[in-house]
This record gives structure tokens, C-alpha cells and sequence, in this order.
């Protein structure tokens, strides 16, 4: 294995964690609709304990998503997680909040009610995709810091600050543009329709279903028009690539051109497009079909997969810096060394062995759909 391959192997597996952790994000839209969903508190309780049931998985997610970053890209993590910290932890802070309030709502001496815990929920489904999505976002758009890796190697100046945002905002300027926020409502959306597919296979309940049908068209309609928006915007943009020296340079539609070249990455693009639609049209039309989340997750993978590997694949800067073009980040300036990356590469293979045991502990828990004598348990949230 070639430092090379290495480069692009772990820039594949964090693509990968990426594109399950926007599928799995269908708690936070399901969570986003709970009070339209389930219009009585019962519906709610049926609602909540749906989405109670998978909760761990996205949050795990989320964190093996960035412990992937920190071991095999470093500089990203620094860079981003260390100066854009106010982004990142308004989204940590939603996903805590997320935890607590599951746990706390119906708990005796709850004096705030719940419903105040229900509203948190209601929060975190709608700031955590939204601000996840920018996040993304920003791998295209960039991102306002500056990188002075001569810090470590200069006697006279020596200090382990190699990174720093460019301005006092530390990531929350991120949202002032507009390419990142229609991204971000993308993803919002998307969350939402995911969330309603999953509800209408998870629960069973007529009513819940019935409104679940009606809403997933109200969804459905913002997140094509953001989702449509942002991929002809991206296909026409200016990009940021490197050559071998290693120096950043602006290319006219580069990420259309890294579809041309990579035309693999384009088929599953446009698979897991036709497969998103493919579930939420016989949702729609057929009352009787309820399996809707699984051709849809499986696009959605696909579609997050693909876009995220061009953005770091056929010499491309997936971090771009608006404040300092040569201080954007690749694959290349950016990853760990290569016995570290080889080394994480042996351990890899026991991923498929843990994607297993998810499958198996998913299948597990949803052998039985969620119904009202389920709240009735003193352990339902």
C-alpha cells in the first residue's frame, strides 16, 4: 500500500462515515415533526420512542465520524474542530441536549414538564441537521483560517499553534453565506423526509402513518429545490485544486470536471438520486407500502458518499481557506504519516465485522414494530 492509496483510502472510510451519519439523521427529522407526527401526547410518546430506539446510533456516529478525522486527517481536526469551535459545539451542545431530554422527560420530578424536553428534541432536529450541513458545506465553499505550519520549525518562534481562524467569529461566520445556509436547509430536509419514512415503517399506528403520508409531500418539495439549487451551483463553481508541488490553485468547474473524470462517482450519484425518489414516490402513491427508508438511506449514502469524495479526490482541497488560498487543505498536506495511516488500515478491516453487529442489533430491535402498549413500559421514554 502506497502512502498515495493510503491518502485516498482513509479520505474513502471518513467519506463513508459521513454519508451514514446524514442517513442516520433521520432521528433528528423525525424528532423536528414530533409534534405534527403525533398529534396527541400519546402519538408524541410513540413518536419519541421510535426515534429513543436509535438515537445511540447517530450520536456514535457523529463522534467515531470525528475520531476518524483526528487520527487520519489531524490538520483538518485542528483546524476546524480547534477554530471553528462555536459551530462545533452548538452542534455538540444539540446532540447533549438531544440525550438528556430523552432520558429526563417522563422521569419523576421532572418540573419542567414534558414538553419543555420535547421542544429540546424539536431543537436539536432542527439546528443539528441544519449545522451539520454548513459544516459540510464548507468542504466546498471554505472556510476562513489560516495554517503557518513554519511555527513548528522556526527556533526563533517556536510555538504548537499551526492553525488559526482568521477572525473573531470561529466558524459562525460560516452561516453569513448563503450557498452554505441553502446546503445546510438541504440536509435539514432531507433529515425530515428520512425521519417520515422511518416513522411510517416503525410505528404502528394508522394515524400516525396517515399524517406522516401527508407531510412527506410538505418535506419532500423544500429539499429538491435546496438539494437542486446547491448541486447546480456546485457543478458550475470555481473549485480549488493542487498540483504534485503541492500549490493551491483556482480551477473553473472543477468539481464538474471531477465528475467527468471520475464517472463512477457520478453513477452513484445519480442511483442514489433515482432511489431517493423511487422511495418517496411509492410512498406517496401507495398506501399500503411502508419499506420507503431503506431505498432511501441507501441513496442517500450513495449521494453524501459521492459528493464527499469528489470533494477530496482527483487533486482536489477539500478544506478551502477564503483567507489564505495555499493554506487550504488536501488529502496530501493534511493526513497523519504513513505508518500511521497503514497501521489504522490493518485495523480497518474489522469494520465490516462491527457494520455486521449493527445490522444484526438494527434487525434485533425493529423485529417488533413500535405500538401503544410499548409506551405503557415503565423503561419507554
Amino acid at each position: 500500500m502506497t502512502y498515495d492509496f493510503l491518502q485516498h483510502y482513509w479520505w474513502f472510510l471518513v467519506s463513508l462515515l459521513g454519508a451514514l451519519l446524514v442517513f442516520l439523521l433521520f432521528v433528528q427529522g423525525a424528532n423536528s415533526m414530533v409534534r405534527s407526527l403525533g398529534y396527541t401526547d400519546e402519538g408524541r410518546r410513540l413518536v419519541i420512542n421510535s426515534t429513543g430506539r436509535k438515537w445511540e446510533f447517530t450520536f456514535t456516529t457523529l463522534v467515531t465520524f470525528g475520531g476518524a478525522f483526528f487520527a487520519s486527517f489531524p490538520l483538518f481536526y485542528s483546524t476546524s474542530f480547534g477554530g471553528a469551535y462555536w459551530l462545533w459545539m452548538i452542534i455538540l451542545f444539540t446532540f447533549v441536549l438531544q440525550a438528556v431530554s430523552y432520558e429526563f422527560q417522563n422521569k419523576l420530578g421532572n418540573f419542567l414538564g414534558s414538553k419543555t424536553f420535547q421542544m429540546c428534541l424539536v431543537i436539536n432536529g432542527l439546528l443539528g441537521p441544519l449545522l451539520l450541513g454548513g459544516a459540510v458545506a464548507t468542504f466546498f465553499e471554505g472556510s476562513n483560517f489560516i495554517v503557518m505550519k513554519d511555527n513548528m520549525i522556526d527556533a526563533a518562534s517556536f510555538t504548537p499553534i499551526i492553525s488559526r481562524w482568521a477572525n473573531a467569529s470561529h466558524g459562525l461566520d460560516a452561516v453569513l453565506n448563503p450557498w452554505v445556509l441553502v446546503f445546510g436547509l438541504a440536509v435539514m430536509f432531507l433529515a425530515r423526509v428520512l425521519g417520515i419514512l422511518y416513522i411510517i415503517n416503525n410505528v404502528n399506528d394508522e394515524d400516525i402513518r396517515s399524517r406522516a403520508s401527508v407531510r412527506l409531500l410538505g418535506a419532500t418539495v423544500p429539499f429538491l429545490v435546496f438539494f437542486v439549487a446547491y448541486l447546480v451551483h456546485l457543478l458550475l463553481k470555481d473549485g480549488f485544486a493542487y498540483n504534485e508541488a503541492g500549490v493551491i490553485s483556482i480551477v473553473p468547474y472543477k468539481y464538474l470536471t471531477n465528475f467527468i473524470d471520475m464517472w463512477y462517482l457520478l453513477i452513484l450519484l445519480l442511483i442514489g438520486v433515482v432511489l431517493v425518489l423511487y422511495a418517496i414516490g411509492k410512498t406517496i402513491v401507495s398506501k399500503t407500502y411502508i419499506s420507503g427508508i431503506w431505498p432511501a438511506g441507501i441513496g442517500v449514502v450513495l449521494v453524501v458518499l459521492a459528493l464527499l469524495l469528489c470533494a477530496g479526490w482527483n487533486g482536489t482541497a477539500y478544506y478551502p481557506s477564503t483567507a489564505d488560498l495555499q493554506s487550504s487543505l488536501t488529502i496530501v498536506n493534511s493526513c497523519s504519516s504513513e505508518f500511521t495511516l497503514s497501521t489504522m488500515a490493518i485495523v480497518s478491516i474489522m469494520i465490516p465485522f462491527v457494520l455486521a453487529y449493527i445490522v444484526y442489533a438494527w434487525w434485533t430491535i425493529d423485529k417488533k414494530k413500535i405500538e401503544k402498549l410499548e409506551i405503557a413500559d415503565d423503561h419507554a421514554y
